[in-house]
Parts: C-alpha cells; sequence; structure tokens
C-alpha cells in the first residue's frame, strides 16, 4: 500500500505541474520518469523503455509522414481542389473546409493539416467576402475530429492502441477506430455547419471592401492610426546620420517604415540609411510622442549646480538591492514591470555577475539574483528594501556607488529658464516625457528644497532638475523632438505597397524558436529583413511599444519588408504565412512518391504484413531516402513536446499497475459508476476524460487513466476495447481550450478570437461527440465483456 500512495502522490504532483506550467510539460514527464525511478517503483531499464515503445515511434514517424506530404504539396493541392467546390455560401464552405481537413487529418498530423490549409482558407475569406472568424474555427475543430478517424489520426489513439496490446495483448487495428470516429466527425460538422456557425464571431477584422489586400490589412490591424509623416528641417542635428546612429527607433518608439527624397523613395531602410535635410519620413507610432519629448528642449543646461548635492540630497537615499529568487518579476523587463510608478524609486543602474548595465534599463529583463542600483525618496527606498520581492544587497556607502555606476557622468542638471512656459505644468504636459536613455529624477526649487518627480508635481520658474542621461544623449532627444509634422495626409496603401516592398500577415509555426522571445531579441529586421508594425492578439490589434512585447503563439503578425524577403519569409519554419503565393514552393515532382509510401504503410499495416509501428518507420525512412522530405525538414516537422511527454509518462503507468494503485482506483471507480449500467459508465468515464483534458495534456490523460479503465473493466465485466475507445475519443476531443491544441491556437489570431469564442462553440461540440460516441460505440463494439 506504501507504493500505491507514493504513485497517487507523484500523480498529484504530476498534475499540478501540469495544469500550472511552472516547469515545461515535457521537463515534468522527464521528472516523473525520474521520481518513479528513484523510488523503485519500476527499474531503470523500465523508466527508460517508454522511448522505444511502438506508440512513441509510431507518433514520431506519422510526423516524418506528414512532413512528406507536406512538402510534396500532396496535401496543399488535394486541399484546393477541394475547397474549389466551397462556392461562396457560407455554409457550403464551412461545411468544405470542415471535410476536407477531416480527410487529411486522418493520415496526418492535424497542426501540418492547418498550417497548410491556412492560407488557403484565408484566401478564400478574401476573396468571398467572408470574415475570417466565420472559417478558421471550423478549420480547427475538422482537423480534429478527423484525426479520430483511424489509428495515425493522433497520438492518443496510437497510445491507446499500445496500451490495449501491453494489457489485453490485442491492439486496435488502422480502422478500427473509423466506425466511430467517421460517425463523430460527420455529426461534428453537421452541427458547426448548421448550428455552430452561428455561435461563431462576426468579427470581420479586414475589410472587404477594400481596394487592394493591402489596404484590407492596413484596415484590419487599423494601422492608418499610427502612421503619419516627418520632415527633417534645416540645419537639423540628424541630417547625415544614419537611422542607426540617431535610434530614433529607441528614443521616440517610433519605426520609420518609408524615405521620400525628392522624386524618389525608400521604403524598408534599413539602419544604415543616412537622412538629409528635407527628407520626408512615414512613421509608425504615436504621433503623441514628439510633444512628450519636445519640452527637452526648452530646458537651460546648469554646469554650476553639482549633480551630487541634488542626488544625494538628505531626503533621498541611493542603494543597492537584489531580486529575490521567488519573484514573479523575473523575466518581465523594467518597463513592463512599471518600476518607477509601482515602487516610487528609479533605476539608475543593474549588476549580473561581472556585468554592469548603465543604458537601457527600461528595456532590461530582470533575473533573480540581479543586483539593482535604486535612487528615490528615504521612505520608498526602505519600503522597497523590505518588500518580499527583494532582498538587501550588502551595504557600500553612496560614495561608493556613485563611483562604481559611473554616475557623475550619467546625471545632468537642467535649469527651467525665468521666461519659461512650462512653470506650473506637470512633466509630462511640459513634454518632459522619459526615454530609454533620459528620465527627469528629482527637482531642486529656489529654497533649496529637492523634490522627488512624479505625477504630481508641478514644475516652477528656477528649477534645477536633476536628470539621468548623458550629453550626447540630451542632444539627441533634443534634436528628434525637433523634427517637423509633415500635415499632408499620407496615401498609406500607396506608400507601403510598391513593386519593390510590401506588407505580409503571419502567424508563429507551432514550433516557432521564436514564441516567448520579446520582439526586440526576436531581431526580425537583421535575421530576416523584415519588420513587424503591427500585432493582433485577444480581439485587438496592438501598434506601439511592440519592442517590449512577448511573441505568442496564436499571434498574427503584420510584417513590412522587401518582396524578395516576404517570399523567403514562407520558407522560414519559425512562421506560417497566411497567403499562398507567398508559401514555400513544393517538391510536386514526388507527389505520386509521396502518396506511393503512404499507401504502402497503410497497405503493410491493414494486411498485417508488419506492425503499424515498424511500416511507419520503414515509411518515414522512405520519405527522406526518396528526397520527399529533408532531414531538417523531418526533425521540425516532429511534435517533440507529445514525444518527450509520451515517453516520461508511460512509467508512470506501469507503476500504478505494479504497485495496485490502478486496481484500488479501478475497484472505486467500479463502484461508484456499476448502478449506471453499461452506457452509464461509458458515459461517466467520457466525462471524466473529458474534464481532465480541458486542462491536461490528451496523452497524460490516457497514461493516467488506461490501467484504471482496465482494473474497472474487468471489474465490471465490461469490454475493455469499448471502454479504452470511449476515452480516446474523448481525450482527443479537446475544443473548449485552445491554449491545449496547436491546431487551434493557430487559428487564434488570424481569426482574432478570444478564449470565450472557443468555450461558445466547443462546449455544444462537446455534448455532440459525447452523445454520438455513446449511442455509436455500443453498436459497433458491445459493452459487456460476456
Amino acid at each position: 500500500m506504501t507504493a500505491a500512495l507514493l504513485v497517487l502522490a507523484i500523480l498529484a504532483l504530476a498534475t499540478v505541474l501540469l495544469v500550472t506550467e511552472w516547469v515545461a510539460m515535457e521537463v515534468t514527464a522527464l521528472l516523473v520518469l525520474g521520481a518513479v525511478t528513484v523510488t523503485g517503483l519500476v527499474t531503470p531499464r523500465e523508466a527508460v523503455a517508454g522511448f522505444s515503445n511502438p506508440a512513441v515511434v509510431t507518433i514520431w514517424a506519422v510526423y516524418f509522414l506528414s512532413g512528406g506530404l507536406s512538402r510534396t504539396g500532396v496535401a496543399s493541392r488535394l486541399g484546393r481542389h477541394v475547397l474549389r467546390l466551397a462556392g461562396r455560401s457560407e455554409t457550403r464552405i464551412v461545411g468544405v473546409v470542415m471535410l476536407s481537413a477531416g480527410v487529411l487529418s486522418a493520415f496526418m498530423n492535424n497542426i501540418a493539416v492547418v498550417a497548410l490549409l491556412l492560407p488557403v482558407v484565408m484566401d478564400i475569406a478574401r476573396r468571398t467576402g467572408q470574415p475570417p472568424s466565420r472559417l478558421l474555427m471550423p478549420l480547427a475543430l475538422g482537423s480534429l475530429l478527423g484525426g479520430l478517424t483511424t489509428l495515425l489520426g493522433t497520438a492518443t489513439n496510437l497510445l491507446v492502441s499500445e496500451l490495449m496490446h501491453d494489457q489485453a495483448g490485442v491492439p486496435f487495428r488502422l480502422f478500427d477506430f473509423t466506425p466511430v470516429g467517421m460517425s463523430v466527425m460527420l455529426a461534428g460538422v453537421a452541427f458547426v455547419v448548421f448550428i455552430g456557425r452561428r455561435l461563431l464571431p462576426r468579427r470581420d477584422i479586414s475589410d472587404a471592401s477594400a481596394a487592394t489586400p493591402a489596404a484590407s490589412l492596413l484596415a484590419q490591424y487599423q494601422l492608418g492610426e499610427r502612421l503619419f509623416r516627418l520632415r527633417v528641417p534645416a540645419e537639423s542635428p540628424v541630417a547625415d546620420k544614419t537611422l542607426g546612429e540617431i535610434q530614433i527607433n529607441h528614443v521616440l518608439d517610433v519605426q520609420v517604415v518609408g524615405i521620400r527624397r525628392s522624386a524618389s523613395s525608400e521604403l524598408a531602410p534599413g539602419p544604415r540609411t543616412a537622412l538629409r535635410v528635407g527628407d520626408v519620413l512615414l512613421v509608425r507610432g504615436r504621433q503623441e510622442r514628439l510633444q512628450e519629448l519636445a519640452g527637452w528642449r526648452l530646458l537651460a543646461d546648469d554646469d554650476e549646480t553639482p549633480v551630487l548635492e541634488v542626488l544625494l540630497a538628505e531626503s533621498f537615499e541611493l542603494a543597492e538591492i537584489q531580486v529575490a529568487d521567488n519573484t514573479d518579476l523575473a523575466g518581465k523587463s523594467v518597463r513592463q514591470i512599471g518600476f518607477h510608478e509601482r515602487f516610487g524609486a528609479t533605476l539608475l543602474g543593474l549588476r549580473r555577475g561581472s556585468i554592469t548595465v548603465e543604458s537601457r534599463l527600461t528595456e532590461e529583463v530582470l533575473q533573480p539574483g540581479d543586483t539593482l542600483l535604486v535612487h528615490g525618496p528615504r521612505p520608498a527606498i526602505h519600503k522597497l528594501s523590505r518588500d518580499p520581492q527583494f532582498r538587501k544587497a550588502p551595504g557600500a556607502s553612496a560614495e561608493k556607488l556613485v563611483a562604481d555606476y559611473n554616475l557623475v557622468q550619467r546625471l545632468l542638471v537642467l535649469r527651467l529658464p525665468s521666461d519659461s512656459n512650462l512653470a506650473g505644468q506637470d512633466l509630462l504636459s511640459a513634454g518632459l516625457g522619459d526615454t530609454t536613455e533620459l528620465r527627469i529624477l528629482a527637482a531642486l526649487r529656489s529654497d533649496g528644497v529637492v523634490l522627488p518627480c512624479g505625477p504630481g508635481l508641478k514644475l516652477a520658474e528656477g528649477d534645477r532638475l536633476l536628470a539621468l542621461g548623458t550629453r550626447p544623449q540630451l542632444e539627441l532627444v533634443r534634436a528628434l523632438a525637433a523634427l517637423m509634422f509633415d500635415s499632408t495626409p499620407p496615401d498609406v496603401d500607396a506608400a507601403l505597397e510598391t513593386e519593390q516592398a510590401g506588407l505580409l500577415e503571419a502567424v508563429l509555426a507551432p514550433r516557432s524558436g521564436l514564441a516567448g522571445k520579446r520582439v526586440r531579441e526576436a531581431q526580425l529586421r537583421e535575421r530576416f529583413g523584415v519588420s513587424l508594425l503591427a500585432l493582433w492578439r485577444g480581439g485587438r490589434s496592438y501598434r506601439s511599444q511592440l519592442r517590449a512585447m512577448d511573441l505568442r503563439h496564436g499571434d498574427a503578425l503584420l510584417l513590412y519588408g522587401p518582396r524578395e524577403r516576404l517570399q523567403a519569409l514562407g520558407r522560414e519554419p519559425d512562421f506560417v504565412v497566411l497567403t499562398e503565393a507567398a508559401q514555400e514552393l513544393p517538391r510536386a515532382r514526388k507527389a505520386p512518391l509521396a502518396l506511393a509510401i503512404l499507401g504502402a504503410v497503410i497497405l503493410a499495416a491493414l494486411l498485417g504484413w508488419l506492425p503499424i509501428y515498424i511500416a511507419a518507420v520503414l515509411g518515414a525512412a522512405m520519405m527522406v531516402a526518396t528526397g520527399c522530405l529533408r532531414m531538417d525538414e523531418a526533425y521540425r516537422f516532429i511534435e517533440w513536446k507529445a514525444v518527450f511527454l509520451t515517453a516520461g509518462l508511460l512509467p508512470l503507468g506501469l507503476a500504478a499497475n505494479n504497485s495496485g494503485a490502478a486496481l484500488w482506483l479501478g475497484e472505486n471507480l467500479a463502484g461508484w459508476t456499476a448502478p449506471l449500467g453499461p452506457v452509464g459508465i461509458l458515459a461517466a468515464l467520457m466525462g471524466v476524460t473529458f474534464a481532465a483534458s480541458a486542462v491536461l495534456p490528451p496523452t497524460a490523460v490516457v497514461v493516467m487513466l488506461a490501467p484504471v479503465v482496465m482494473h474497472m473493466a474487468a471489474q465490471l465485466q465490461l469490454s475493455p476495447r469499448a471502454l479504452m475507445m470511449g476515452m480516446a475519443v474523448a481525450a482527443a476531443s479537446t475544443f473548449i481550450n485552445p491554449l491545449g491544441r496547436a491546431a487551434s491556437l493557430m487559428v487564434m489570431g488570424p481569426g482574432g478570437y478570444r478564449y470565450v469564442d472557443y468555450v461558445k462553440v466547443g462546449l455544444p461540440l462537446t455534448l455532440v461527440v459525447w452523445l454520438v460516441t455513446v449511442g455509436v460505440l455500443p453498436l459497433v463494439w458491445p459493452l459487456s465483456a460476456r
């Protein structure tokens, strides 16, 4: 019983980690593998046997097969031909989209199917004037429903089949799932076509009346509201300097989209592009930003007041603190935290190991153990030192801190002229807003009182202002704030869409390495030669302060750049572009070969010549050997999370069997459900599985429940095959949580969906799957074991 309790404890801890994702799911699976080995619940060989388990082998082999069908154009060609039948009726389009995705998903990974058909469906939406929000969720749902129809359709089907083989000696065959799965798929398609689509939002984030695709994208992302013109005036200090040298994107938080000079234009200029007097810049950003910085031009230099007199005034304190290990600030930038607003202190420097950071501190991402140099009123600093987010750093004198962080060289004193109209205004109204390198810290009044600079401070005549920044940085801000607005309304469509440059919409690929990175860390211009103009997330467009935002799966990205760069983006594994024209050209000549390989795999498994996992591995090898798929492409097609998650959790199922935990749970579940009768037991089991799969990965649910279901079937004298198939259908039918399904998440941004949209459609669709399965499954697979 001790071993059983240990298994249950590991199971409970694993469930918490999988639900909360405090650590990556695949890491949790590997921790579980280690835990059941160290505790002696399984032997070391049994622990690692999951990586050679036939289900795991078949899972990665099927990804190879899907990749071969994708790269040879088999799937996209089939999808295009079928979707041509859709016409212009929304009802017909939704039905054809779902059936096309479902048929392809019977033999391909549903993520690959959605990635292939997404640009096709987007083009159909543009051509017919249908809002993408009415078509893209049906695409994802069709791919998920289609995976229920064959053994190869989902990882959960493969896993359930192998668990049946381990515990009952007879696995499911290739088309054993088809009668139930096809019934469920057809019922699900019918529901969405006639009822579910009415629950979809009519969120037309594109503009069907737009004259060009570019105009439609601009309207969709509301980019016209954030595009304006700036002119370089005569004798401007920025003339003859490059965009990189003047750091306009950092200082003004804008992006220069194009430059018009006399009769010529340069679109998507790079950091080496030099400005000339008279240049007109087309800029994406907030016009108000220039007004927020205009006041810096009106301040006079004050070289007489020592900076330390203001910095180390009696009412202020300079101190070091360290970021605590268990803080929720870790992984967030200083700007995201709103450090000054939240804590009432200003960050003047950061030390990480032997590295001292003194510039662009607002963009710095905090890490546990970082030492922060903070300055502010004494009460604020004392409160900060007691905050559990931080811990005290070893004490150092103020003079030492000034020297260590080069503060004298990084601080300025500026004076409010007597004839200035800034008196009586707060900092923002006076045009003294912050930049990444320049910030007002305190004000020294004429009576000698030093006041902290905050939202409530009103400037007074004769104030001397202590600013964090250097003289070159101040001059740079003054020069940029002196750029002149050009009141001519920009012809945005013509300015952005030319023969040389254009716009492209894309989403992150499911296995993109850019997910979780900030836009500035992704280096889109340096790596891909394109700029991010706007981002669509959670039903709204983001057009400013993009550099500090994280890229997430489900975001739709509006990219701008030279056309050859946009075309090349279709070949990048990090993106799925949302137009067919920019897709990477398939190896069309290899398409018959890829189809023949898939047919051979199906035939060998169907006739019993080879086990499905051997047939799939040979098919995967042939896809690469015949040039249908390159090896580097094959690795990118594999969803490694599913592989590690399944292989790492399989020992937990074995431990549950060996320890008696599965038997105990099975007996109790049998006792609770026995009064319901066979059909009621099936319905109850599916209900538990639906609930668990809404918050846990489906493969994890199957691994945890399978041993319990087998013992439950034995206790109740029911068919384990019928119960296991019911569990498999329920585990794979996760429609209400897009975060747990890459196929659903991929359409979230382009469709403009919110989380509640998935719940509104997914909840009744789950009920349809539940009712159809409970009604059809007993007819195909009798519930009684006798």
